[in-house]
């Protein structure tokens, strides 16, 4: 019996050292970072950053694989089926994690318990703008035109359960007007189409927006963040209006499956909060208005569980979804 009893605590030994080990020596082979949307959009072009930054620190390959459709779901389901050894990670947060299991309750993965999350990038507002040719320049006629339009405007957003898709529709319940969506795959391939005038609104992330704001190409006529944006000053938030609730970020967040080792998730985070530092990329999301904020994993995983508890009941009261 105690030969047994020996064999066995050996075993688990050597199972532990394995595992040591093998973390110890990561990454021995390139790390691939899913995003949930098409290239282009806020996510994608966050997530090239921070994957180059990452690289370079690690002297490893970190790549961006993208894998869009059902709002996000898709990629993080396969995420969650994923072996937790640190090599498969995804660009998470607000859309795919939070806004996306309040429109569909049996999405099918766990947002909080089914991954390991890592670290807090910060998310950029979302914002309402106009094709020039709708002829509306401000809240107030986008108001008397949406109530004057019984069939409801038609709006782009970079997909169903997304920022953009959400906070339309929440803003659309709370004010009484309709808003017609016609859901894309990503910000990039919405903002084409509307800028071509395919469609005369849209609902993206400021990150998306801002350029094509700057340079008169899209009108905008509300952003979601609590103060308005920087070197925007006579873009008002919907909080100037009277709409107080609709107050948020499309917020990222780097995550990956349930279990991952200590170690690789304290060295990730490290790595991610340090790049938020870099010239380069604080720049970025400066100019994007992004909320930075560097976090341990504890404290991401708090933010997800608290932005849980804060929207889902409140969407799913607000669109009547059982």
């Amino acid at each position: 019996m105690r030969g047994i009893r020996a064999l066995f605590f050996a075993g688990l030994c050597a199972a532990a050292s394995f595992g040591n080990a093998s973390a110890a020596g990561w990454p021995t082979r390139p790390v691939k970072i899913v995003v949930p949307f098409d290239a282009g959009g806020q996510s994608d072009i966050v997530a090239r950053l921070f994957a180059q930054s990452l690289s370079e620190r690690f002297k490893q390959s970190f790549f961006i694989e993208n894998d869009s459709g059902a709002a996000g779901a898709r990629a993080s389901i396969g995420v969650v089926r994923a072996e937790p050894d640190g090599y498969t990670l995804m660009i998470s947060g607000l859309a795919t994690h939070i806004l996306a299991p309040a429109l569909n309750p049996q999405i099918g993965f766990d947002p909080i318990k089914g991954f390991t999350h890592i670290a807090y990038i910060g998310g950029s507002p979302s914002a309402f703008v106009l094709h020039p040719s709708l002829g509306v320049k401000t809240f107030e006629a986008f108001m008397a035109l949406a109530k004057a339009t019984p069939d409801g405007i038609q709006y782009v957003s970079p997909g169903v359960g997304s920022g953009g898709n959400t906070v339309a529709e929440y803003f659309a319940a709370k004010a009484g007007i309709k808003l017609t969506h016609v859901p894309y795959r990503g910000g990039s391939t919405a903002v084409t189409d509307l800028l071509a005038g395919h469609v005369k609104m849209g609902s993206l992330t400021w990150a998306t927006a801002r350029e094509y704001v700057a340079a008169g190409t899209l009108v905008p006529i509300a952003i979601s963040s609590p103060e308005r944006a920087p070197g925007f000053p006579n873009v008002p938030t919907f909080k100037d209006k009277g709409y107080p609730d609709v107050v948020t970020t499309v917020w990222l967040s780097l995550s990956g499956p349930h279990g991952m080792p200590d170690d690789i998730v304290a060295q990730l985070n490290d790595q991610m909060n340090k790049a938020l530092q870099r010239p380069n990329i604080k720049a970025q999301l400066e100019r994007d208005a992004f909320d930075v904020q560097p976090m341990t994993p504890a404290q991401v995983t708090q933010k997800m569980q608290s932005e849980y508890d804060k929207w889902v009941p409140a969407l799913r009261q607000a669109l009547n979804i059982k």
